[in-house]
């Protein structure tokens, strides 16, 4: 299934920029399958691509300038391609969704590329732990790689984002969100190793094994440049030079390595992401197997340890998670860097309907916002939208 934006996203480009996009390109926001938190620590992961995504209109410029506006804020930015992290600049909030891709066509600049316009448009919620900011440097990145003729293979181009991130924005963020949005399948999910760069496509097609998945959004919003994900990350890296390894995937005697480290709190975020990438390999082997539907015992301990382990979950994902087991889903868990976000449940699609009510009860008895309700398939990754020329 492809969401073509182009004609109302080119009028509006049109009416921006005083002339004609010259291409269309989108790139999906992702879902994490499982494989929470270990991207960074050289680890595995397992994520899927939505449908919903960002979508980038582009045109050349020859004055060395990126002009970026959106259909979902009011702020114009324009900023040198030429320029050092966009994080040194110091932007006031209302302009900070631009630095993802004023960020990127820096970064690409090295590759070739130059100045251009771009108007963005975007079904993904933001602040929902989907991965909207991966997807908007992606398909920044197709845009302008596609505007300067640059020829970058994808699982590059993703590490490039992946750089416009941590350097530009300065959020160290892993790899798995961009080659998600850049490397996924139509229904597979996608084993990524981060330490090697390596992907294969697993087959996951929720509906064939008459399985539905449920993306809910908690409505309680994150922002990833706080503290704390870069605390967790700074902890593991700490646990990691304590254990005389490169990073928390090298470590293969759990026992020791828990025996050995003495802060609880280091303990805990090792525990965590040693088990989780053993769930990762158990979660591909039953997708392998066809067993899509044994998976709820993965996504439920996966929740419990990023509760409990890596302290990241937060009170409307575990209310979310508990009341859609209460009503029969197989298996849930919140997805993202945490403390805000989503949550994924994997449920029997004639339970679907059930779980969405049991879960927005749940919600209303305490007073909460009600959540959002995404049912998603596994998307392929970034393509160019025509545009009618």
């Amino acid at each position: 299934m492809i969401t073509n934006h182009a004609p109302g996203l080119t009028e509006a480009f049109g009416t921006a920029f005083g002339r004609a996009p010259e291409c269309v390109w989108r790139a999906p926001g992702r879902v994490n399958l499982i494989g929470e938190h270990t991207d960074y620590n050289d680890g595995l992961v397992l994520p899927f691509a939505l449908l919903q995504g960002v979508s980038v209109a582009a045109a050349r410029r020859d004055d060395g300038v990126v002009e970026v506006r959106s259909l979902q804020a009011p702020t114009a930015v324009t900023a040198p391609v030429d320029g050092g992290p966009v994080v040194a600049e110091g932007w006031p909030p209302d302009r900070g969704w631009a630095a993802y891709p004023v960020g990127m066509a820096r970064v690409l600049r090295e590759h070739g590329t130059g100045g251009a316009s771009l108007l963005v448009d975007s079904d993904l919620p933001q602040g929902a732990g989907l991965s909207s900011s991966a997807a908007l440097e992606c398909a920044t990145a197709l845009a302008l790689c596609h505007l300067y003729g640059v020829e970058i293979g994808r699982a590059d181009l993703a590490r490039l984002a992946q750089r416009a991130e941590n350097e530009q924005v300065g959020m160290p963020c892993g790899l798995m969100d961009q080659a998600a949005s850049l490397l996924s399948v139509p229904h597979h999910a996608l084993l990524l190793d981060c330490r090697s760069g390596l992907w294969s496509p697993i087959p996951f097609d929720p509906a064939e094994a008459g399985l539905a998945v449920l993306v809910v959004d908690t409505r309680a919003s994150h922002a990833l440049t706080g503290g704390e994900y870069a605390r967790r990350r700074a902890e593991c890296e700490e646990a990691a030079s304590l254990l005389g390894v490169e990073a928390l995937r090298d470590v293969k005697d759990l026992a020791g390595a828990l025996g050995t480290l003495r802060d609880p709190v280091l303990r805990r975020r090792v525990q965590h992401v040693v088990t989780e990438n053993h769930r990762v390999e158990a979660a591909a082997g039953l997708l392998r197997a066809g067993a899509a539907g044994e998976l709820g015992a993965m996504l439920n301990a996966s929740h419990l340890s990023l509760r409990d382990q890596f302290e990241v979950s937060w009170p409307e994902a575990d209310t979310a998670v508990d009341a859609a087991l209460r009503a029969g889903a197989r298996g849930g868990r919140m997805v993202g860097a945490g403390f805000g976000g989503s949550v994924l449940v994997l449920t029997p699609g004639d339970r679907a309907d059930r779980v969405r009510d049991a879960i927005a009860a749940a919600y209303d008895e305490r007073g909460w916002a009600s959540p959002e309700f995404i049912e998603t398939i596994p998307a392929g990754g970034g393509y160019r939208v025509p545009i009618g020329w």
